[in-house]
């Protein structure tokens, strides 16, 4: 079953966040820690920002598959529910800054984007649980005597 088009943007455009938020620190660490703070272990920031990358890659691959919008919109809500999470958490301890909470209110938007979206709802075999009905066989009647 193909997914509606608009899943497929969503799968692009949240891709290309994720690809260009996982580039910026790989490309150009001094700008991003000017926006979100020193960092203390520059390695970490190099390796979220090659998970983002190779997150928003992966929905970008997705996104061209007319069956892959349900894959980019599990990788999507897996990152921006964590990324999210990471924010909420790691402000208010004042661990990181408040700047941080502008990704926040994207990541949210994120979530909200894929919940709008029709992606993964109709699996394949349609419907809800579509996968798990199908791989049930169906039960055989006796016959009457």
């Amino acid at each position: 079953m193909r997914e509606p088009a608009d899943t497929a943007a969503v799968a692009v455009a949240h891709g290309a966040f994720n690809a260009a938020g996982g580039l910026w620190p790989l490309l150009h660490l001094r700008s991003f820690e000017w926006v979100f703070g020193p960092k203390t272990d520059v390695w970490l920031q190099k390796t979220t920002g090659g998970l983002l990358l190779s997150a928003g890659a992966a929905q970008l691959a997705a996104a061209a598959d007319p069956r892959g919008a349900a894959q980019a919109r599990r990788i999507g809500l897996g990152s921006a529910l964590t990324l999210l999470a990471v924010d909420l958490v790691y402000v208010p301890k004042g661990r990181i800054r408040p700047t941080y909470l502008l990704d926040a209110a994207m990541q949210a938007a994120w979530i909200a984007a894929w919940l709008r979206s029709g992606a993964g709802r109709a699996a394949a075999g349609g419907g809800p649980g579509g996968r798990a009905r199908a791989a049930v066989a169906p039960k055989r009647r006796r016959p009457r005597r």
